[in-house]
């Protein structure tokens, strides 16, 4: 598909008898330049959603994966010095703060990361970077901070409240979060304006792991390093036993039952990569030394089985059955014949992606390593054919790159955000993971998919023409970032003061709950209207 792009820019475009630009990239055969401009970008458009359902569908395999690694735990043998008993317990692998920031918010965050690498790859050779990456993370950093908030203040049920447990974790997330958009700002700017040098770009990189170890100290409370603030309400079970649990009753287990089906509603199985937060041992795939497998996902002990029984390759090939069943029994149940009509075409839709996904290993294996791992490769291949796409919609249709970055491709691939803190905020019973994630994986944007690619452009044209990295259309990017940052500080202002006046960020009336979220909403619009129109040297 590579060879068959054009990248070269005065190629671009050819005239016709007409005066009027024809745009002569194509995407697989050179037979689609002489289809019509407004076909070509319904077709493309239509491949671009295509591409963003493939996400969602890979994206719950991820998760899966993800709740394997974060469930991971070890046997620590504890005696008692006075009685010299031997006491067992087992404790997570992960850290609350830790598992937070990487796992679940760069992983949430890695279509937007993998997109800036290919767009950094592909720039390769170029004085000048490419501008899809960073339009996408920024743009997509706004739909993280407002519509995902948007979304988490209403969810739970009327009347119910949920804040945040862990207010100095947050803050510091929080702070760092900011940093990261006037850090970006300095560098346009100020330090060296218009330009990004290598150690500009690795001390972006490097500023991920301060972030870690700041984040790791507060929430251990380290002299000096942490704010004084102490850790309230954190339950035992952040995932209540009854919630994780309630959905499971009406399944019919096969000879499969111990594993939770590729097939069978794939948000309910989403919720459990908060599991980390758990202390207790009922949840799913606990694991200790010597057992890689998963434990029954219920607790009742008639329906315990044990999947050691069952070997892998059968495993594998239940991912396969299932990638090609198209009606669940519970679909099955609908008295509504519409309604299963609809869940039939969406369940066509994703077929050909599910079945390609089914390659991926079972998440069963190596605590959720080889499966995670492997998703992140499908998320690139995604990733790759979006940037080909966008690119593609520019040429036809002459609008700027940086408009779909912060539109289309920022709602796109920050699919997996909204997922993942739409169910936090929905199943955990404070409001830490949902905002962490959305804190967190601002930061992830701008330290690792702003960074790494910047990194490797600027190492490449340093050691090949000792030149910087030049950016093309800084101005509107910084005034981008100058938007967010006010938008921003409206929307934390918003959450601190139903913090104040109902006691906690997320729920409350539902009157309030939905004043909140139009709000929200409206802060992403002026950020898109704005940002959007100095690019395209409208203001």
């Amino acid at each position: 598909m590579a060879s068959m792009y054009n990248h070269s820019s005065e190629r671009m475009h050819i005239s016709n008898i007409l005066g009027h630009e024809k745009c002569e990239a194509y995407l697989i055969f050179s037979g689609e330049v002489a289809l019509g401009g407004g076909f070509r970008t319904v077709l493309y458009f239509l491949g671009l959603a295509y591409c963003f359902i493939g996400l969602s569908a890979i994206t719950a395999r991820f998760f899966r994966s993800m709740e394997n690694v974060v469930k991971h735990s070890r046997t620590v043998v504890e005696i008692d010095p006075s009685t010299k008993t031997e006491y067992v317990r087992h404790e997570k692998v992960w850290n609350y703060a830790i598992a937070d920031i990487t796992l679940l918010a760069f992983g949430t965050s890695f279509p937007q990361i993998s997109l800036a690498t290919i767009d950094a790859i592909r720039n390769l050779g170029n004085l000048y970077a490419g501008g899809l990456g960073p339009g996408t993370l920024v743009g997509s950093a706004a739909f993280d901070l407002f519509p995902i908030h948007a979304v988490c203040v209403v969810v739970p049920k009327a009347g119910e409240l949920k804040k945040i447990s862990d207010l100095g974790v947050w803050i510091v997330e929080l702070f760092w979060s900011f940093w990261a958009y006037i850090w970006l700002y300095i560098i346009l700017e100020v330090w060296t304006p218009n330009i990004v040098t290598v150690w500009e770009a690795l001390l972006t990189v490097l500023q991920f792991g301060l972030l870690l170890i700041h984040a790791y100290a507060q929430d251990k409370r380290w002299p000096y390093l942490s704010l004084p603030l102490e850790r309230t309400e954190r339950p035992e079970d952040w995932v209540p036993e009854e919630a994780a649990s309630s959905k499971q009753d009406y399944k019919v287990y096969d000879e499969y039952s111990g594993i939770i089906q590729v097939g069978e509603d794939e948000n309910r199985s989403i919720v459990d990569i908060f599991s980390i937060h758990s202390g207790s041992r009922s949840g799913l795939y606990q694991n200790v030394p010597g057992n890689d497998l998963a434990e029954s996902p219920d607790d009742h002990p008639n329906r315990k089985i044990d999947v050691e029984e069952f070997h892998v390759l059968s495993i594998w090939k239940q991912q396969f059955l299932d990638a090609l069943t198209l009606e669940s029994a519970e679909d099955r149940r609908l008295n509504n014949n519409y309604l299963r009509l609809a869940r039939i075409i969406w369940q066509t839709l994703r077929a050909p992606w599910r079945f390609l996904f089914a390659f991926v290993p079972p998440y069963q294996i190596a605590h959720g390593w080889i499966a995670f791992i492997c998703s992140l490769v499908f998320i690139s291949g995604i990733a790759y054919i979006v940037t080909q796409l966008t690119d593609l919609i520019s040429c036809v249709t002459g609008i700027n790159a940086y408009v779909i970055a912060f539109t289309a491709l920022a709602g796109g691939t920050s699919w997996p955000d909204l997922i993942a803190s739409k169910i936090a905020a929905e199943r955990q019973t404070t409001a830490d993971s949902a905002i962490a994630n959305i804190t967190c994986s601002n930061s992830v944007n701008i330290y690792i998919g702003i960074g790494i690619p910047w990194l490797i452009d600027t190492a490449y044209n340093f050691i090949a023409y000792r030149e910087p990295l030049r950016i093309n259309n800084a101005e509107g990017l910084s005034f981008s970032l100058l938007v967010f940052f006010a938008t921003s500080v409206g929307c934390i202002a918003v959450l601190v003061f139903r913090r104040l006046t109902l006691g906690a960020e997320l729920g409350g009336p539902r009157l309030w709950a939905w004043v909140t979220s139009v709000y929200f909403m409206s802060l992403w619009l002026i950020f898109v209207v704005l940002s959007s129109l100095k690019v395209s040297d409208i203001i």
